[in-house]
């Protein structure tokens, strides 16, 4: 687990406010939680539980609004992983790209590749099709090291 720096609230907050949104004693709940497990794909059910540790009155349509509206301003993006949920990870305001996923089909488990390796493949994609390239998901399918050591 990641220690929140004031400087991050701060950054979401001016974000929030920027687009006519305050942040609500509820959706700073959310947003630790989301700074707090940087790295973790978290489902909105998953989310949930977290928040509702410290914010118990809160409800998970509260949730689902909030992640939603982050999502609208730009702080969370959704992830498909092909596992029936959607997962959400903060914005990384340095990447031009999403980063690739590799995912074990026996546990789950979820790990970044933050590199991008396809600027080769976008660059020859681009130049023969004539299409400009704004983003690309790439997922690989697999069995972690935990699992091929089981």
């Amino acid at each position: 687990m990641y220690n929140v720096s004031p400087t991050q609230l701060d950054k979401v907050k001016e974000l929030l406010k920027l687009k006519g949104y305050k942040l609500t004693p509820q959706r700073r709940a959310v947003v630790n939680k989301v700074l707090e497990n940087r790295g973790s794909h978290l489902t909105a059910e998953e989310l949930y539980e977290l928040v509702k540790k410290e914010c118990p009155e809160i409800g998970l349509a509260t949730i689902y609004r909030t992640i939603q509206l982050l999502e609208e301003v730009g702080i969370l993006c959704k992830l498909n992983l092909d596992d029936g949920c959607n997962r959400y990870e903060l914005v990384d305001e340095e990447e031009t790209h999403h980063h690739h996923h590799l995912i074990c089909t026996k546990c789950g488990k979820v790990i970044e590749v933050a590199e991008d390796l396809l600027d080769v493949i976008e660059r020859n994609v681009e130049e023969k099709y004539k299409f400009k390239i704004e983003n690309h998901s790439v997922k690989f399918l697999g069995i972690c090291n935990k699992c091929l050591n089981n």
